[in-house]
């Protein structure tokens, strides 16, 4: 009988350059475990969002191949038509489902794309995708009142990460946080599992609050500010709640930590479909009196190429004849159209003229397959360092301020994964060892691994072994 545990500590968005650098001899939960296991960079999904990137580790499978391409998805080939991407959507086999099937038990907590819930063998607390906490967000559905008993208010998330109420926004994170935190000891001790996973959204939404306070990289930042330490700080905090779950692991207990993509500064943003309409590729029935949303009704389609997406990176859609309602585009010049969208936007330069070193992908050259209706490019402007900007009525492509709210970072290709064994890390084994080349397909085959199950052959990741 397989006597190991595994318990995975998910802390969406945490970033390498924080925790493996800059911070490490301030983390000594975190770093006991870097210096007797292994750890590294962990490469992302494209694009490196929570949805689908959390599944995505779970299942080993890309964002093309899950038909899942960001929080909203086209539901077809119309202009209006987007779902919200939620669990209801995921047809892959999840890792603890397969583990279920070989009596191993789980407890899940807060993983994304995890409402609404389907049945596991143990227990399961739905994300911050859960509209509020009046719907069933649980499996089984009473769990939901024992989480209010253990901790007085069960927070699934904070009411509004893109604020300028930075107090109220700090208070929530730290409440949020603790209370999770909370309810993980209580389950750790009282439930009966093989395998745990919980996933803390507080570093980011601390990192997306806050940056500008602690960055003195971001054009906004002003030394001595009272919200200087306010990441670091929360990074301590969250160490020291991990050095406590560390306490009550049985020894046989391999841990995980790992975060679905980084953060970085974000220089700003491009309106992306202002730079469509410049480009001759969009044309507005009617320019905008002042800066809104763009919604498919302001669209003149008939002169209309293409068109684009907001948010930490952009998804461009090309309005096909034949495919499209009105596309415009013959689908035989489709792959020169998109050839030439490509060069276009990857030649964007900042005010300076510098170019900010886009990059534009073909769905099909990243993913084993596209399944569901993929966007036609993915684009990462200026590598990440400047967020998609969705609205229209803009002077200018170049845009300072979020067209959604306050927010001082954007997401980074590359995470964190650190895995020890508890008995090593009680023992004071040496071994840190930081590897190359990790991947978030590799940890579901990792975890299989560890229990002795059978690795699909689909999933694209490998074991990551710790001897």
């Amino acid at each position: 009988m397989n006597k190991n545990k595994v318990l995975v500590i998910g802390l969406d968005c945490a970033t390498p350059q924080f925790v493996f650098d800059r911070w490490r001899d301030e983390l000594p939960s975190l770093r006991a475990l870097m210096e007797s296991g292994v750890y590294g960079n962990l490469r992302s999904t494209i694009p490196p969002i929570t949805v689908p990137a959390w599944t995505s580790m779970m299942c080993s499978r890309d964002p093309g191949q899950l038909g899942i391409y960001g929080f909203r998805n086209r539901r077809d080939y119309s202009y209006d038509a987007l779902y919200f991407a939620n669990a209801a959507v995921i047809k892959e086999q999840l890792l603890w489902q397969r583990l279920g099937q070989a009596d191993l038990r789980s407890v899940v907590i807060g993983v994304p794309q995890t409402y609404p819930p389907k049945p596991l063998n143990g227990l399961l607390v739905a994300s911050f995708l859960t509209p509020d906490k009046s719907c069933n967000y649980t499996y089984p559905t009473p769990l939901k009142i024992e989480l209010d008993r253990i901790c007085g208010d069960y927070l699934i998330d904070v009411e509004d990460f893109r604020t300028d109420d930075k107090d109220r926004l700090l208070k929530q994170i730290y409440d949020m946080t603790d209370k999770r935190f909370k309810v993980v000891r209580h389950f750790l001790k009282q439930a009966d599992w093989d395998f745990f996973m919980f996933v803390e959204m507080g570093v980011d939404r601390i990192h997306h609050g806050f940056w500008r306070y602690g960055d003195p990289g971001h054009r906004l930042y002003e030394p001595g500010n009272p919200y200087e330490l306010a990441i670091h700080d929360y990074y301590i905090h969250l160490d020291k709640e991990i050095g406590r779950l560390l306490e009550m692991l049985d020894a046989q207990t391999q841990v995980l930590v790992v975060s679905d993509h980084g953060a970085k500064t974000m220089q700003g943003g491009i309106a992306i479909n202002e730079w469509l309409q410049q480009q001759g590729y969009l044309k507005l029935k009617q320019p905008p009196e002042k800066q809104t949303r763009l919604k498919p009704d302001m669209i003149d389609w008939k002169h209309t190429r293409a068109w684009g997406e907001g948010g930490y990176y952009s998804r461009i859609f090309m309005n096909v004849a034949g495919r499209e309602p009105e596309g415009i585009i013959e689908p035989a010049d489709y792959e020169k159209t998109r050839r030439e969208l490509i060069r276009a936007l990857e030649g964007i330069c900042d005010e300076q003229g510098q170019n900010i070193g886009t990059m534009a992908f073909r769905p099909q050259d990243i993913y084993q397959e596209c399944r569901n209706i993929p966007p036609d490019l993915v684009v990462y402007l200026g590598d990440l360092n400047w967020r998609s900007i969705g609205s229209v009525g803009l002077d200018s492509i170049h845009i300072y301020e979020n067209d959604t709210g306050p927010d001082d970072a954007n997401h980074a290709q590359e995470g964190i994964f650190i895995m020890a064994r508890v008995e090593d890390v009680r023992a004071g084994v040496v071994r840190g060892e930081r590897r190359e080349n990790l991947s978030i397909y590799d940890i579901a085959p990792t975890i299989l691994n560890i229990f002795n199950q059978p690795i699909p052959e689909k999933m694209q990741g490998k074991v990551i072994s710790l001897y």
